[in-house]
């Protein structure tokens, strides 16, 4: 596990779940140029840390997963140093979007509280999305005269409905949990004291499966999105070849296996039983 400490964020794992955390839970786990330049560092490390199988980002305490910029911090600290600013943008855009949706690992967002503004971007970022009944979601831009920038417009578009995406960017009106999920927005919302829990059966459900597997899945769904059919088909060809040659666990012959010799592995009756490499 990383040997570095941070100050804006903390990193912990445990059997394989890898929590990261904005930790500023006083400032509502707002995100500062400390958080940004700390997150885009500790992701480049996550994603070859052998330990970490499920990346889970949420943020520290239980009141808050992260409400956003910190506007003092992030818009004014650095406001006549240019340089400053165009390395902060950088971190901010690579770890929330870059680094997170190109993750080499599963990731969930664990929304446990309030998720406002910017922190809309490493919620589409995740994989999966859990919330509480009662986290609290909003785009507030509106009321401040400026809107959604950065590529959180872009996020929303994608991940809700046309309608809700303008009805909420253009009133800046918020949401709760069970509200993100009738819309799409979080895969399920459930208590907050279940909240944790439930974000841990997801996880080990995801260690169940191929790493490769996970990965090439993950990126082929993203990639063929913005794809006609043949550009699809030739993407998902090439990338299922790929993943036969860097499978190192043998997953597709393993699972063959168990369905058609074994017979300990049916659909809706039995689970595949994953075979580690190190095994």
């Amino acid at each position: 596990m990383l040997a570095k400490k941070y100050e804006a964020i903390s990193v912990e794992n445990d059997h394989g779940i890898t929590w990261l955390m904005i930790n500023r839970p006083d400032k509502r786990n707002a995100m500062s140029p400390q958080v940004h330049l700390e997150m885009d560092e500790v992701l480049d490390e996550l994603a070859v840390d052998p330990q970490t199988e499920i990346l889970v980002l949420t943020g520290a305490g239980n009141q808050a997963f992260s409400a956003g910029q910190d506007i003092k911090l992030y818009f004014r600290a650095n406001a006549g140093n240019a340089a400053a600013r165009h390395k902060l943008r950088r971190a901010s855009n690579n770890w929330r979007w870059q680094k997170l949706s190109g993750f080499p690992k599963p990731t969930i967002a664990m929304v446990n509280g309030y998720c406002f503004g910017g922190a809309f971007t490493q919620v589409c970022a995740c994989d999966f999305a859990l919330a509480a009944d009662d986290a609290m979601f909003g785009l507030s831009e509106i009321n401040w005269g400026i809107l959604p920038g950065g590529i959180v417009s872009w996020n929303v578009a994608q991940t809700l409905n046309y309608r809700d995406a303008l009805y909420y960017a253009m009133t800046g009106d918020s949401f709760d949990g069970k509200q993100a999920k009738q819309m799409g927005f979080v895969n399920f919302s459930y208590p907050k004291e279940r909240l944790r829990e439930e974000t841990i059966k997801l996880a080990k459900k995801l260690m169940e499966k191929s790493p490769a597997a996970l990965r090439y899945t993950k990126e082929g769904i993203r990639a063929v999105r913005f794809m006609n059919e043949p550009q699809a088909a030739d993407y998902l060809n090439a990338k299922s070849d790929a993943l036969r040659y860097n499978d190192k666990e043998n997953s597709r012959e393993e699972g063959m296996k168990q369905f058609l010799d074994e017979k300990s592995y049916r659909p809706g009756y039995g689970h595949f039983k994953r075979k580690r490499a190190s095994a």
